[in-house]
């Protein structure tokens, strides 16, 4: 079961890692590349005030974003602005998220994210805390995916197998850190199963796209190429 409250909670830890750690920078450092390609540090900083925005949207029951095109106009006018002008406006978007998240509501409700995609309204507060640990992670500013809460990374390995499982141009994979295990891709039986290995850190990376993968072992077969999230 979900508990929105714990993962509300998450949140504010994870945005005051972020916010401490963005902190010491100065107005260069946020024009310099992050490590999402086409996108700056500035980028990053403004996507990250716009989704706390546009999930309250969400839980409020309104369109997450106007469109795909206003939410790319928003990041691009916002990113330029200097590193004070960020750090408020994450800072206040996130405490209105942090308001929203607080208020009382049915979690057990269905909500609409992007591209029509549904979910509990109980999961919106984790999608919010993988956007600010990754992104903190894409950065580039000493945070890595090795310093991650241990119960974030294997809640996000958890997630992102669930969302590539069925998925038929990925074959059926056994994903395992040598203790834990997970299973993703099309249904066992339609081809020979592959496994993969490695440390949470790394499964994490190659499921999110921030690693190529060459730090895990593979059995049965190449590694799977995933589809873009």
């Amino acid at each position: 079961m979900i508990d929105h409250a714990h993962d509300l909670a998450s949140v504010r830890d994870a945005t005051e890692r972020l916010l401490t750690a963005v902190g010491p920078l100065d107005n260069a450092a946020v024009t310099q590349p992050s490590r999402l390609p086409g996108w700056t540090r500035g980028h990053v900083l403004a996507h990250l005030a716009r989704n706390a925005d546009a999930l309250v949207n969400v839980l409020e029951g309104r369109p997450m974003y106007a469109s795909a095109e206003a939410r790319d106009a928003d990041i691009e006018r916002d990113a330029p602005r200097a590193l004070d002008v960020q750090l408020t406006d994450l800072r206040e978007s996130a405490a209105r998220f942090q308001e929203t998240g607080d208020a009382p509501a049915d979690w057990s409700r269905t909500v609409e994210l992007r591209n029509g995609v549904k979910d509990a309204a109980a999961r919106v507060p984790f999608r919010r805390w993988v956007e600010v640990e990754l992104h903190h992670v894409d950065l580039g500013i000493g945070y890595e995916l090795e310093d991650l809460p241990e119960e974030f990374t294997e809640r996000e390995i958890e997630f992102l197998a669930d969302r590539f499982a069925g998925h038929p141009d990925v074959p059926p994979t056994h994903v395992t850190d040598g203790t834990r295990a997970w299973r993703t891709g099309s249904t066992p039986g339609d081809r020979p199963e592959v496994t993969v290995t490695g440390t949470p850190a790394d499964l994490l990376g190659w499921l999110a796209g921030r690693r190529d993968g060459a730090a895990l072992t593979v059995d049965g077969g190449p590694l799977p190429a995933l589809p873009p999230l």
